[in-house]
């Protein structure tokens, strides 16, 4: 059984899930960057990661992850992780971003492996 996919801009990451990309990525993240054309045939970049009940597709290009790294305590001014990074606690209301059903390869992305985490399931 796959992994439901999870596109997301970086700073709409839960802060647990950011704990453990930098842990994943010691050395930053412009050169884990992955491309792909979307349906309307403009280039998509994100960064893959993968939990054990989750594949996230997290959006940025390679300036905004170097930007990233940079504005990042966490990481030395050569980009490499300096220490454990500090958890941080999530925000009760995590602002989230609306997945965009065109801009998603459906060839590679079902629907049905798809979680909008902008659906609330109790307001059904």
């Amino acid at each position: 059984m796959s992994k439901p996919r999870v596109v997301k801009d970086y700073e709409k990451v839960d802060p647990a899930i950011i704990h453990e990309i930098k842990r994943h990525y010691p050395y930053g993240f412009d050169k884990h960057l992955i491309s792909f054309k979307n349906p309307k045939g403009k280039f998509v970049s994100a960064l893959p990661y993968e939990t054990e009940d989750r594949y996230y597709l997290i959006r940025m290009t390679r300036e905004e992850a170097i930007a990233i790294i940079k504005a990042d305590d966490d990481f030395d001014a050569s980009g490499k992780l300096k220490v454990e990074p500090v958890e941080e606690e999530a925000d009760p209301v995590e602002a989230v971003e609306e997945l965009d059903a065109e801009e998603l390869d459906t060839e590679d992305m079902p629907a049905e492996e798809i979680i909008d985490e902008t659906v609330d399931p109790e307001d059904d």
